[in-house]
């Protein structure tokens, strides 16, 4: 898909809370599902709730020094901080549903 034509979709499914200083996402992706491609113009934790294999699909216009694709085990209660610049889909390669918080810091 080209970058003109791709829509590009909300991280998570929902705000949970946001102020001046941050916003807070919730994201559950069932076994076999896609997160929306997203884009994310902040730096970022990731709090890991749930599930048991994750895999993120890095667009061709990513500023993400992640590899193209990767997968990886889940571990629940893990805490990640990721810089801005990613744009790309994340996908639940386990059977079991992956959740997570996603927290973006504001500027």
């Amino acid at each position: 898909m080209s970058r003109d034509a791709r829509v590009l979709g909300p991280m998570g499914d929902r705000i949970v809370f946001e102020n001046d200083r941050v916003r807070i996402w919730e994201l559950l992706i069932p076994p076999g599902g896609d997160s929306n491609i997203h884009r994310h113009d902040l730096d970022y934790v990731l709090v890991i709730l749930g599930g048991d294999r994750v895999a993120a699909v890095q667009e061709a216009d990513t500023e993400s020094t992640l590899p193209p694709y990767f997968e990886a085990d889940v571990v629940p209660g893990q805490a990640v901080f990721v810089e801005r610049g990613g744009v790309e889909t994340a996908r639940n390669v386990g059977r079991e549903p992956y959740s997570e918080i996603i927290i973006e810091l504001k500027d």
